[in-house]
C-alpha cells in the first residue's frame, strides 16, 4: 500500500514505519495520523510481523510536533474533536496494539511527537534527541495523551515541571528519568532497535500480546490490572504457543512459536 506521508518496510518478521515529512520536520498532520492508522492496522493483521520500529526520516527529527497550521483557527468543539479522533485513531491504538512497537527517537520529539513516542511500548533515543511538551507556550495543553502518559513514565512532579515550563530534556536526561530505555549514537539507532526486536520475536507473540494488555490495564481507570493478568495468564494455557514453549523447554530445544 502506498502512503503520502510515511514509508513502510519489512525485513523478515520486523516492520519499520518511517514518518516521511522531512521538510516539515515530520510534523504530525491529520493526513499523517490517518496514514499511520492504516499502516498499523495492516501490520497488526499480518501474523508474519512480530515487532514494529517507528522512526522519523532525516537526521533532525522523530516528530517535531503537531502541524500547528492545521488547527490555529479551531473552535472549542473542533479542538476537542481533534484530540479525541487523534487519540482513538493513533495514540491509544498503538498503545493497545498486540504487536510490540519500539519508538526509535532520532532527533526532536516535541509535543505530538513525544506523545507518539510515549504511546509506543518503549523508547530508544539517539544521543542528539531532545524531548518535550511545549504546548503551554502556545496557549494549549498536550491533547494526544501527554498529560496522562508522561506522569506514568517519569512521575507526577517531573511531568508537571516539563509540561509547565514547556522545556526540552536531552536524551541523557530522558534516560535518567525513565522516559527512554536506552541512548545510543545516532548512526546505531535503528540497528540497536532491530537487535531488541530480534530478541522479542523469539518469544511467543500470543503471550507478548497478553502481557501488553495486562501491563496497560494497570493504568486504565476502572480496570484491575491483577484481574487482567490472571485472566490473560489463564488464556495462555489454551494456546499452541504454551504447548510448544513448555515442550521445547522440557526437551531442551528452542521453541518455534506461531502466535496461536
Amino acid at each position: 500500500m502506498n502512503y503520502e506521508n510515511i514509508l513502510v518496510t519489512t525485513q523478515e518478521n520486523i516492520a519499520t514505519v518511517t514518518i516521511n515529512r522531512p521538510t516539515k520536520l515530520n510534523a504530525l498532520n491529520v493526513a499523517t495520523i490517518s496514514d499511520l492508522n492504516k499502516a498499523f492496522k495492516l501490520l497488526s493483521k499480518n501474523n508474519e510481523i512480530r515487532a514494529i520500529i517507528l522512526t522519523g526520516s532525516g537526521e533532525k527529527a522523530f516528530v517535531a510536533g503537531a502541524d500547528i497550521s492545521e488547527f490555529a483557527n479551531f473552535s472549542i468543539e473542533q479542538g476537542s474533536q481533534l484530540a479525541a479522533e487523534g487519540q482513538e485513531k493513533l495514540f491509544d491504538f498503538i498503545e493497545n496494539l498486540k504487536t510490540p512497537v519500539i519508538a526509535a527517537v532520532n532527533g526532536f520529539a516535541l509535543g505530538g511527537g513525544l506523545e507518539l513516542a510515549m504511546a509506543c511500548h518503549f523508547r530508544v533515543a539517539s544521543a542528539n534527541a531532545k524531548m518535550g511538551l511545549p504546548e503551554v507556550s502556545l496557549g494549549v495543553i498536550p491533547g494526544y495523551g501527554g498529560t496522562q502518559r508522561l506522569p506514568q513514565l517519569v512521575g507526577k512532579g517531573r511531568a508537571m515541571e516539563m509540561i509547565m515550563t514547556a522545556g526540552m530534556v536531552s536524551a541523557d536526561e530522558a534516560h535518567r528519568i525513565g522516559l527512554v530505555n536506552h541512548v545510543v549514537p545516532e548512526n546505531e539507532l535503528i540497528e540497536f532497535c532491530t537487535n531488541i526486536a530480534n530478541k522479542i520475536i523469539k518469544n511467543s507473540p500470543y503471550a507478548i500480546g497478553k502481557a501488553i494488555k495486562a501491563v496497560n490495564a494497570n493504568f486504565k481507570e476502572g480496570k484491575n490490572g491483577y484481574e487482567t493478568e490472571i485472566k490473560s495468564f489463564g488464556k495462555c494455557f489454551g494456546t499452541e504457543d504454551f504447548k510448544e514453549g513448555t515442550t521445547a523447554f522440557l526437551e531442551k530445544r528452542k521453541a518455534v512459536f506461531t502466535g496461536k
